[in-house]
């Protein structure tokens, strides 16, 4: 079994709060009245200082618990929404995640299947490999894109050892059908005609490379347990399910009432679920469409049943807020102008060579731990801050991303500019020491007290729109959250 190669985690992230369909009915239905007929459920929707690399971020901290991630060899990012055309975004999650220099990373995009392709090319590397899917897509406002799209991310570790699933097959076809597109100087995707989409699309495009998969395989359609196929469009993944001869209950929910869809990740996040409800022996069928469409058929082993419990898209479902403020999802996507005053007029440009020689206190949220005295500090310095040691360059490098910590003091400031006024920012303590300062998210209307168990959490800090760049930080968010 030491040897056996496959699915060794799995791991999801959904932002917190859950914009309900209905609001945006009501606001845009003037103008575009079919949208009634959209406006049940909620979409995932990402805080002002998320997207696709935080996201991923997260839901690859809920894959690697309880796993040692040191032997991990590459990280590959899959995404059609990266927030850089030119840096290597997965280089940021892999520093966010501490998995050190020696590494292979990839950014894949391009395309809705960029999730399974991804894991498809980590699974053919032969290695142990990250794979992380994050999606933060833009829409117009009243839109049938806007009802239908959500934010979120999944995340898959794969290697060697005991892994809770093994690839039985995997075929890929690649076809130039182009239903949705984005130029790369527009915000926005563009659609086609729905029933033309199903009909010459998903009809006889999926149903060939699943064929294919089966006969390479060896495999009965009738064999599969969980059938994992993206896809908004009514009645489409049924009909398609009935046609390849899978059974009706192998269909797994594709998340779009209770997330939306989420772009390049819903293989994924449909696949982990699964993979939390699977018991050996289980086959497991991964589609994705766009351009072509990728197939992979998993088997569950003995080993799923010892899997350490992690949150996965269950834990990132309960993990909500219901927003029911319109405006603000416009504002937070920069879909209306905001006065936003003076105080946000000030110049964010960003020292790239102190981002550089600063990267792992930054990025990875890496502090001192005294090899003398065990003292923790944030940030880490050249003497130990502890009063009885004082030792010269005696620190040890500490994560302290994973270390739980408690609320010590905090402000609500209506003064300061904060995308989401009022700004919560405080003095945090970790657990075993260090403290540090940090910006307060997710809170539940404001709610906050001395003492509150908090964890960090992976955030934009600024965006320098003068010059387009990012800047990520920590912050604190609830624990119970």
């Amino acid at each position: 079994m030491s040897d056996a190669f496959g699915i060794i985690s799995y791991g999801a992230y959904l932002p917190k709060r859950r914009l309900q369909r209905k609001v945006i009915a009501a606001a845009n239905s003037w103008f575009n009245p079919g949208l009634r007929s959209l406006a049940k459920g909620e979409r995932a929707m990402a805080n002002w200082d998320e997207d696709s690399v935080t996201m991923a971020v997260e839901a690859a901290r809920d894959c690697l618990t309880g796993v040692r991630s040191a032997s991990i060899g590459q990280l590959v990012l899959a995404s059609t929404t990266h927030p850089y055309d030119d840096r290597q975004n997965a280089g940021i999650v892999a520093t966010a995640l501490h998995l050190g220099p020696a590494l292979r990373v990839l950014d894949v995009t391009g395309s809705l299947r960029a999730g399974t392709s991804a894991l498809a090319i980590a699974l053919a590397a032969g290695g142990s490999a990250l794979v992380a899917a994050g999606e933060h897509r833009l829409a117009k406002a009243a839109s049938p894109q806007e009802m239908h799209y959500g934010d979120g991310a999944a995340a898959l570790l794969i290697g060697r050892g005991a892994p809770i699933a093994r690839l039985v097959a995997a075929h890929s076809e690649t076809i130039d059908f182009v239903h949705q597109y984005r130029g790369h100087d527009r915000a926005h995707d563009y659609a086609w005609e729905e029933r033309w989409v199903r009909d010459e699309g998903y009809m006889k495009i999926v149903p060939a490379a699943l064929a294919a998969l089966f006969e390479a395989s060896g495999t009965a359609a009738s064999t599969v347990t969980h059938f994992c196929m993206p896809c908004t469009l009514p009645r489409v993944a049924a009909a398609l399910a009935q046609r390849v001869g899978l059974a009706e209950s192998a269909l797994r929910d594709n998340l779009a009432a209770v997330c939306g869809d989420t772009g390049a990740a819903p293989p994924l996040l449909m696949l982990a679920p699964a993979l939390q409800d699977a018991k050996p022996g289980d086959r497991l069928l991964v589609a994705a469409f766009g351009q072509g469409c990728d197939a992979l058929l998993f088997e569950a082993t003995d080993a799923i049943a010892g899997l350490a419990p992690r949150a996965g898209v269950k834990g990132a479902l309960a993990r909500r807020k219901e927003e029911l403020n319109y405006e603000r999802f416009l504002a937070f996507n920069d879909h209306i102008t905001l006065e936003r005053g003076m105080r946000a007029e000030i110049d964010q440009g960003t020292p790239l060579s102190t981002l550089y020689r600063n990267r792992d206190m930054v990025t990875g949220l890496v502090g001192g731990r005294c090899r003398n005295c065990g003292t923790l500090q944030f940030p880490r310095g050249r003497y130990c801050v502890n009063p009885k040691c004082n030792a010269l360059d005696s620190q040890d490098d500490q994560p302290f991303s994973d270390l739980g910590s408690k609320v010590m003091s905090y402000t609500a400031d209506v003064l300061t500019y904060s995308p989401d006024p009022p700004a919560y920012y405080g003095i945090v303590q970790f657990d075993g020491g260090g403290r540090m300062m940090a910006d307060f998210v997710d809170l539940d209307d404001g709610k906050i007290e001395v003492g509150t168990p908090m964890r960090m959490m992976f955030r934009i800090k600024e965006h320098d729109a003068a010059r387009g760049f990012v800047r990520y930080f920590w912050k604190a968010a609830p624990a119970a959250n």
